[in-house]
């Protein structure tokens, strides 16, 4: 049996060359699939829990035809890919609800670091011991999922030196998140962090991954993996999701899968090894040197994702969706979004150019999976 899954989107609005402008006031009103985001210029819609890949892709790209039509009425506008505020501008911060205090402090504290665009992907998990166990597992292996996702070389018009800006600046909140030996452990750090002031809200914890449901941290059924970069091709994001889940059930099958079981390095060594592992993802994504969390050994993030594929791939075939893990070996063949951005900037490409490019391509894969998928799955 598949598990459920679901998943948030984050993604900019704007103009065919690639120039964003926020439209979250209008969108919001107009839409009743979509939510505002602090700042105007992206808004965010959610999937419902879905365990079919096939349904979930129709779930994924529907509502961005939905809102580019929307944006279409309202003049040349369309949906921008990249994780950050590719052609600028990072100085301002366009406020989407000027009335809103948590938006007020968002921006005070944070300015537009915060200003980003991303895939959070939520995997149903029913018992909370079983999800804390899942949450240690994916997080000591969510750079993978960076590395695989890593979508936002430029900012301002300019290359960055980061293939995921906005991972590299993003700010992680509280600094320091532990690896949860189990609920109650949650569950007394989360109001420790309330209490100190650290985590204004339940929703205020901005780690690579964390325990969700709908009563934090007491209620959870769901892990969020929160990492990835906004994924623009929906096959691609289909293929990172599968590789979660097939790692998910794995897990679920086998106890001993636990980095505090077979990790030859204590807990406080492993949350500094894998803080290291996300910056060097950032900065590199497949190309990064990262060090594994069994014993600490130097690894290429090409190479862990390639045998984590292996490994996880006969799960993915028992339960029939390994179709959907495929793509997994040409991204690493052919890089993530980033790396193609960065290849076709040193082929004399400017910024400018390569978004207007990747805006069509996007619309065009988008407009023909609608076609050929979801008015099928829809009859």
């Amino acid at each position: 049996m598949l598990l459920s899954k679901g998943l948030e989107v984050e993604i900019y609005t704007g103009t065919p060359n690639g120039t964003i402008i926020g439209f979250a006031d209008q969108i919001v009103r107009d839409l009743a699939a979509f939510v505002r985001e602090p700042d105007s210029r992206n808004v965010e819609y959610t999937t419902a829990p879905i365990c079919g890949y096939d349904r979930l892709l129709c779930a994924i790209v529907r509502p961005r035809q939905q809102l580019r039509a929307y944006l279409q009425q309202l003049g040349d506008y369309t949906l921008i890919p990249g994780s950050t505020l590719s052609l600028g501008d990072s100085q301002q911060f366009f406020r989407s609800d000027p009335h809103n205090p948590y938006h007020a402090y968002i921006e005070e504290t944070y300015f537009t670091r915060v200003v980003t665009a991303s895939i959070h992907i939520n995997i149903g998990i029913a018992d909370p011991e079983q999800l804390i166990r899942a949450c240690r597992l994916v997080r000591v292996e969510a750079p993978l999922y960076l590395a695989l996702s890593s979508s936002s070389p430029f900012l301002d018009g300019r290359a960055t030196g980061q293939h995921s800006t906005r991972w590299a600046t993003f700010p992680k909140t509280p600094a320091s998140v532990p690896l949860f030996t189990d609920h109650a452990h949650f569950i007394q750090w989360t109001e420790a962090q309330l209490a100190s002031g650290a985590m204004q809200n339940v929703r205020h914890l901005w780690s690579s991954v964390r325990p969700n449901g709908d009563n934090r941290p007491y209620g959870l059924n769901r892990l969020e993996l929160r990492i990835c970069d906004l994924v623009a091709d929906p096959i691609a994001l289909l293929a990172i999701v599968a590789l979660l889940e097939a790692r998910l059930t794995q897990m679920l099958e086998s106890p001993e899968l636990d980095p505090l079981q077979q990790s030859q390095l204590s807990p406080s060594e492993l949350e500094a090894l894998t803080d290291a592992n996300e910056l060097a993802a950032a900065q590199a994504s497949l190309d990064a040197t990262l060090r594994h969390w069994q014993d600490g050994r130097a690894i290429a993030a090409r190479d862990w994702v390639n045998e984590l594929y292996a490994e996880v791939l006969p799960w993915a075939k028992q339960r029939g969706f390994s179709c959907f893990l495929s793509p997994i070996p040409k991204v690493l063949r052919h890089g993530n979004l980033a790396q193609q951005w960065l290849q076709q900037l040193a082929a004399g490409l400017t910024p400018s150019q390569i978004l207007t490019q990747a805006i069509q391509t996007t619309a065009d894969q988008e407009q023909e999976l609608e076609d050929k998928l979801c008015q099928v799955l829809a009859a």
